[in-house]
């Protein structure tokens, strides 16, 4: 990863184990670029928000990672979730390589920052959409606290292979 690459990263976060099935795993710790990685180069993430009377919402985004971050926007229920309580956790669609963050989502204000995430967005997904005339806001998130693991898909391994990497980051 070289200076400028959507997946570079400046800060590289604490690895750890997680706690999981009432105890510590002993797994090879995945590094932090493989769940960058992921996330840039997905094209479906999901999002889940907390409703003003505390019940879950969950949906599909479109979305980049650039410079450590998660960046979206929305103009459903979620951006309104969001105006209430910004906490958020960020999860890719595949459930055999796993990568889960959560955070807090920020509404771009920073015209230049609004510029490099909107150029990264349009080629992504073939879109035009101009920062100067935006529908709606674009939201960053920040991992907290990040989640990743590779599984079998095919299950044949009983889970070996989960518990060999499930890795917990923390920032």
């Amino acid at each position: 990863m070289s200076e400028g690459d959507p997946v570079s990263e400046t800060i590289e976060p604490e690895s750890a184990r997680p706690w999981m099935f009432g105890g510590h795993l002993d797994p090879v710790l995945l590094p932090w670029g493989w769940a960058a990685q992921h996330l840039a180069k997905a094209r479906n993430y999901w999002i889940a928000t907390t409703r003003p009377d505390g019940r879950p919402h969950c949906r599909p985004v479109w979305g980049v990672w650039l410079d450590g971050a998660f960046y979206f926007s929305t103009g459903s229920l979620a951006a309104e979730n969001l105006a209430v309580n910004p906490e958020i956790t960020v999860h890719l669609e595949s459930g055999s390589e796993v990568v889960i963050v959560e955070g807090v989502a920020e509404e771009v204000a920073e015209n230049a920052l609004l510029r490099r995430v909107v150029d990264t967005y349009n080629p992504k997904y073939g879109w035009e959409l101009d920062p100067d005339s935006l529908p709606g806001p674009f939201y960053a998130v920040r991992p907290r606290v990040a989640f990743g693991w590779v599984s079998d898909p095919s299950g044949l391994d009983g889970g070996a292979a989960f518990h060999g990497t499930a890795t917990r980051w923390k920032f």
